[in-house]
């Protein structure tokens, strides 16, 4: 495997992110979720360019530029969704002495999984979030990713389906974590 790289994302990324994020979606659910929920995820995930915007998207790639996996955090109250899912955006500003840093849009390219690349993005996430003064993080995790959200440190707060899309909901399970000066040893 070629060495690996991470950078904030741009806006000439989002035509890759949108096909890794599209990839992940229908790749990587099965086995935690029916096809029909997996279908309906395309509508409840993906990529909100605010994100972007506001340069807490991180993206980690080979030495090809092909992107090996996503995902970012957010001071802004939006805890999920991209910009073409059914969840209302929430744009106004967190702030860090009382709310939770946001866990945002976390995708792994199918064709690098089991490498440590999502425990990589979230670890970019949180050591940012941490730089801005937030002791908290929060995110909304679709049921593939709790199993390494668990490992890293988070907890489980409250279950939810989201709103129905064509008779269909999909299940997600919002989480928690304190973000320690230097919490390093859940990595």
């Amino acid at each position: 495997m070629s060495a690996l790289t991470h950078r904030l994302a741009q806006p000439d990324d989002l035509e890759a992110l949108r096909t890794v994020m599209g990839r992940a979606i229908a790749e990587l659910q099965h086995g935690f979720l029916t096809p029909e929920q997996v279908a309906a995820s395309h509508r409840v995930m993906g990529l909100d360019t605010q994100l972007i915007a506001d340069q807490t998207y991180f993206l980690v790639e080979d030495a090809g530029g092909t992107i090996a996996g996503c995902g970012g955090w957010s001071f802004r109250a939006t805890l999920y969704g991209g910009d073409a899912s059914i969840v209302a955006r929430e744009p106004q500003r967190l702030d860090p002495a009382k709310d939770a840093a946001k866990i945002r849009a976390m995708y792994t390219n199918p064709d690098f999984t089991r490498r440590g690349i999502g425990r990589r993005v979230l670890g970019l996430c949180e050591d940012a979030a941490r730089a801005a003064g937030y002791a908290r993080a929060e995110m909304m995790a679709t049921m593939a990713g709790v199993p390494l959200y668990e490992a890293c440190g988070y907890r489980q707060v409250e279950s939810i389906l989201s709103a129905p899309i064509d008779g269909v909901q999909v299940p997600l399970v919002r989480m928690e974590k304190a973000l320690c000066s230097r919490d390093r040893a859940s990595r």
